[in-house]
């Protein structure tokens, strides 16, 4: 899986190992359906403080487009999570849904006369 990372903060670019290492645990059983991430991080207010850490995480799966989850929290690690975890479930869900045997069996039910 290729990881690419990108953010113009100097706090940001630390997190650079972090990211990879966090992406990679997450998309570990998803490493197959899913080629490519892409983690952006932003600080939304500046040096103002408050909850404004801005994690994008865009997935790029085959053969079902790309996958495109933002989350802001108080901190980098908080936000990086919370959007891996939503971009995974998003993930599996339309797996799933692609490959539902109940939805299967009542189509070829549907064709026998």
């Amino acid at each position: 899986m290729q990881v690419l990372f990108k953010s113009r903060h100097p706090q940001a670019t630390d997190l650079r190992d972090l990211a990879e290492r966090r992406v990679r645990f997450v998309l570990r059983r998803l490493v197959w359906l899913v080629p490519r991430a892409e983690v952006q991080m932003s600080d939304v207010n500046g040096p103002r403080g408050g909850i404004d850490k801005r994690c994008q995480v865009e997935l790029r799966t085959d053969g079902g487009g790309s996958v495109v989850v933002t989350s802001i929290a108080g901190d980098w690690r908080t936000a990086l999570d919370q959007a891996l975890a939503r971009a995974a479930r998003y993930v599996m869900r339309q797996w799933r849904r692609g490959h539902d045997t109940r939805r299967l069996r009542q189509r070829l039910a549907g064709l026998e006369p």
